[in-house]
């Protein structure tokens, strides 16, 4: 399991015009999702990011996560993170889960991160984005379990 983690002061996602997530100061989370992950991935992921402290304090130290800054997070389906373009000019996929095995396991992503106290929009699986990202810092950290 594999997430790009962008600190935000907002970030929506849409499709087909239709805003479907919107989130106010927090964190997105593009999420990617490959052969054999399963719970204790998921799990072990949605606890690192909700306690990941990259939010600064009063003297600009990251000392503060997104439950103690109450913030909220945005999880985008990315199967493109598991891309391997090191051979040839296009991208194999085939790194990435199936999408009747990658669907559960983003939900399942989502209920772990709620049940960490987390407030979370999302975007629609499998359907063609557009993500706004206001990315503040930036910061952006790369995640895998």
């Amino acid at each position: 399991m594999r997430a790009v983690v962008q600190r935000v002061r907002r970030a929506s996602v849409s499709v087909d015009g239709k805003t479907m997530g919107e989130i106010g100061r927090g964190l997105v989370i593009l999420l990617g999702i490959g052969h054999g992950d399963g719970e204790d991935q998921a799990r072990w992921l949605a606890r690192k990011i909700a306690n990941l402290r990259i939010f600064e304090d009063e003297r600009g130290l990251f000392n503060h996560s997104l439950l103690d800054v109450e913030g909220e997070a945005l999880v985008v389906s990315q199967f493109t993170l598991y891309a391997d373009a090191r051979k040839g000019r296009r991208p194999s996929f085939v790194n990435a889960a199936p999408p009747e095995m990658a669907e559960p396991m983003v939900d399942r992503f989502v209920e772990l991160l709620r049940a960490e106290g987390v407030p979370v929009q999302t975007g629609v699986f499998g359907a063609r984005m557009l993500v706004e990202i206001f990315n503040d810092g930036p910061v952006t950290i790369l995640l895998e379990r």
